[in-house]
């Protein structure tokens, strides 16, 4: 898809007749764009952050950036897709898209299908128009369009900022922070200062709103990482933990077996040897 695109937009169809597998898309991997699909016909398989899924007709698919995930057979489908990087969202999208956390693949009710599909048929339509002035302009907005609807949809049950409590706006703001800093932040304090409020204070609004402590929530968000990069990518155990900012090898790798229960070389080989 990227290499159709050096805009950071795609929209697209694809019919497969019988079962096909496209090898790049098979191999593990992540991309640094958002990603979706509407399956319309048949069946494919997709694998989303080590959880497989089958996705059938009138579903859904949504990938945010740095998911790591492999794209299996696809069974008599068409499929349309859409791609669209930072730089082309709009800001309000762009915030609805990050505010989701990630999300399983959906089956639509027939009504949101058909805004959704009606709305990928016009879009087609437009990127075919290479030759209006506008083409880019109009491809962009298409894309957001789409985004948008996808993003609405998995967002219509989450509260919106007036109606959340004092300790959801502090877990909410807590969240954002955590996803762009958790490398190079570790400290519950930090997180806390950030906010301008207490350690003591921001771990109860976390702890109350979610269940778990800050310290829990940061682990766990480096964990993901590093199994994302035990999966898809090369580098050793050592490389993997010194890019997650550890500079002590056999600290990280005591705190990723007491939250998987398998060292990182075992949680590898087991996904590799799946």
């Amino acid at each position: 898809m990227v290499d159709k695109s050096d805009s950071g937009i795609v929209i697209g169809k694809a019919s497969v007749i019988g079962v096909r597998t496209f090898e790049e898309g098979a191999q593990s991997h992540r991309d640094d764009y958002h990603l979706f699909f509407l399956q319309e016909e048949g069946a494919f398989a997709i694998e989303i952050d080590f959880q497989s899924y089958r996705i059938i007709p009138r579903s859904v698919v949504y990938i945010q950036p740095d998911q790591v995930h492999r794209i299996g057979a696809f069974e008599d489908a068409t499929v349309s897709y859409w791609m669209i990087n930072n730089d082309n969202l709009h800001d309000e999208q762009r915030r609805m898209l990050e505010d989701l956390s990630p999300v399983s693949p959906m089956q639509l009710d027939e009504e949101t299908y058909d805004v959704i599909s009606n709305a990928v048929s016009l879009c087609l339509q437009i990127t075919e128009r290479r030759n209006d002035k506008l083409y880019h302009t109009l491809v962009k907005d298409s894309c957001n369009t789409l985004a948008g609807l996808v993003a609405s949809h998995y967002a219509k049950d989450i509260k919106t900022i007036d109606g959340l409590s004092r300790f959801e706006v502090i877990t909410k703001a807590f969240k954002t922070i955590l996803a762009h800093n958790f490398i190079s932040t570790k400290k519950p304090a930090a997180y806390a200062a950030s906010l301008n409020i207490s350690a003591h204070y921001l771990n109860e609004c976390v702890k109350n709103t979610t269940g778990h402590s800050v310290s829990r929530h940061i682990q766990q968000r480096l964990v993901l990482e590093a199994k994302r990069l035990l999966y898809h990518s090369g580098k050793s155990v050592k490389e993997i933990a010194a890019e997650l900012g550890f500079d002590d090898y056999p600290y990280f790798s005591r705190l990723f077996s007491k939250a998987t229960g398998v060292s990182p070389l075992a949680f590898r080989n087991g996904i590799l040897s799946r």
